[in-house]
């Protein structure tokens, strides 16, 4: 089998990838080893925020929820429907102490210094303007009023779905077992049998390092199982997505009424057989932290719990860009939490760079070369749990 561009992974990105390069007049394969969106993409809280990004992120988060707010022009309009993106609902970080609101109050300062305007400080009265329901240990906090939230497996489907109308073909249940240069072009030995492109686009989340591997490169490996709970149907009592400045908090409400409950809770990974499974006593102290802030939870009962696996870099940035030891290889991966948001940009950005050699955003905070060495720098998966908050996007 042969085609112009091979795209490893079927998560969102994978898919975004595969439909902006179909746009493009390119015929993308994707081979994906268990089934789209099995893993991090379709297992996230959802969340669709430009709230406390780094700022490297801020340009491409910006023009992402751009295309979030126009979907019907990506996917047409019923497929726009089926991801069921909430728009403009804002996310809320929530302060619970004095260093914590110090903190709000910097990063505000910070982002207009950069000239965005983007997050707004807020104190006691304004944070319950928008959460009536919070405790009064919360004394203020911070908001991004233009963020929102989406279903993480529907979106990911219609991606899909939109991408296969263009052309795309997936492949499910197809692993990649070899990745080697074939004169000018790429051979892959899959569970399929060998396909031969002129590009690789390696999307393969948690197992990306070891894709890489595959052409000699060494990029980091260190991956999280971050867990997320869902309490049965309660009464509406929240439009913002909520999480926490330091308290391990991420909560939002579903529109039949549901609340999904994360903060970057660790589970038990194993990469091997692509599983994850949660751990009780550690999920405690989500649901002490959902105690402390929301009284109107104390009586919630939690229906299910589930974790999923994701790729964490060192630097807490995704790895996107061009093979530092490869010609016509590219990586998209280590979004560490918070790349769903991302998804639709990314796509484009790449199909750009694929295409024409070039985008109007650059990429290069991102770039594989800043892990030539291969070095994981110590304390990176609690920077991760800090920054991705229950994977809100």
């Amino acid at each position: 089998m042969q085609t112009d561009v091979i795209i490893i992974g079927g998560g969102l990105h994978g898919c975004s990838i595969a439909l902006h390069l179909a746009q493009q007049g390119f015929k993308p394969i994707v081979l994906e080893k268990n089934i789209v969106g099995r893993h991090a993409s379709g297992v996230n809280a959802g969340g669709v925020r430009q709230l406390m990004r780094d700022v490297a992120e801020i340009p491409l988060s910006i023009a992402a929820m751009d295309i979030w707010e126009n979907l019907d022009r990506l996917l047409g309009s019923h497929l726009a429907e089926t991801c069921e993106f909430i728009s403009r609902v804002g996310q809320v970080g929530v302060a619970a102490s004095a260093s914590e609101l110090a903190w709000c109050a910097q990063r505000t300062a910070e982002m207009k210094a950069l000239g965005y305007d983007l997050e707004e400080m807020l104190d006691a009265k304004g944070v319950r303007r928008l959460v009536p329901t919070l405790s009064d240990m919360c004394i203020g906090g911070i908001v991004s009023r233009r963020d929102g939230h989406a279903n993480p497996f529907r979106s990911t489907q219609a991606f899909r779905a939109r991408a296969e109308q263009l052309g795309a073909r997936f492949y499910e249940h197809t692993c990649v077992t070899d990745v080697a240069e074939a004169g000018s072009k790429w051979q892959l030995d899959t569970t399929r049998g060998q396909m031969h492109a002129d590009i690789v686009v390696n999307c393969g989340g948690a197992w990306a390092w070891q894709i890489a591997g595959m052409i000699g490169e060494q990029l980091p490996s260190t991956h999280l199982a971050l867990t997320l709970m869902v309490t049965s149907r309660i009464q509406r009592f929240l439009d913002p997505v909520v999480i926490g400045i330091d308290r391990k908090l991420s909560l939002k409400q579903t529109e039949v009424g549901t609340v999904v409950i994360g903060g970057g809770v660790l589970g038990e990974p194993d990469l091997d057989a692509g599983t994850t499974l949660t751990v009780a006593d550690r999920m405690v102290e989500s649901a002490r932290t959902v105690w402390d802030f929301f009284p109107i939870l104390r009586q919630a009962t939690i229906v299910r719990t589930w974790a999923g696996l994701e790729a964490v870099t060192p630097d807490i940035l995704p790895i996107i860009g061009a093979s530092s030891v490869a010609k016509n290889f590219w990586h998209v991966f280590g979004f560490s939490g918070h790349g769903f948001q991302l998804g639709p940009i990314v796509g484009s950005v790449i199909s750009e760079m694929i295409a024409d050699g070039k985008s109007a955003f650059s990429i290069a905070a991102f770039s594989p070369a800043r892990f030539s060495n291969g070095a994981i720098a110590s304390g990176a998966i609690h920077a991760a749990q800090h920054e991705q908050q229950g994977a809100t996007g």
